[in-house]
């Protein structure tokens, strides 16, 4: 885990100690568990090509800025990583109130898709 990143985690109250770098792949491995929904964060991911995902989940893109590619100094880049963090943080709380179990796979990408505006 790149080490600002948790730093804040730490700071916000996170068990930074559990934390560790995963690769998609990881998810896409025999025997791992059956994803609903699959949303990539990063700027570039946008334009990669993503596996092929079992039970065919609900995909949205909710890209922010890297912090990691913040080139000032250590406050500018530390600001940098909070901003991603309060954008995605808002995100997930509009997430978690939606009524998901009333929204089939399309309705559910599509409002996925739509959270992923906020804050861009």
């Amino acid at each position: 885990v790149q080490p600002m990143a948790a730093e804040l985690a730490r700071l916000l109250g996170y068990p930074a100690e559990r934390m560790r770098s995963k690769s998609w792949d990881e998810f896409a491995q025999p025997g791992a568990p059956g994803m609903d929904m699959v949303i990539t964060v990063c700027d570039s991911a946008a334009g990669e090509a993503c596996p092929v995902w079992l039970g065919h989940p609900a995909l949205a893109h909710w890209g922010v800025p890297d912090p990691v590619a913040d080139e000032g100094d250590d406050d500018r880049r530390r600001h940098a990583f909070m901003d991603a963090f309060a954008t995605l943080r808002r995100r997930v709380e509009l997430l978690l109130a939606l009524p998901l179990e009333k929204l089939d796979r399309l309705a559910a990408q599509a409002k996925l898709r739509e959270i992923g505006q906020v804050g861009a």
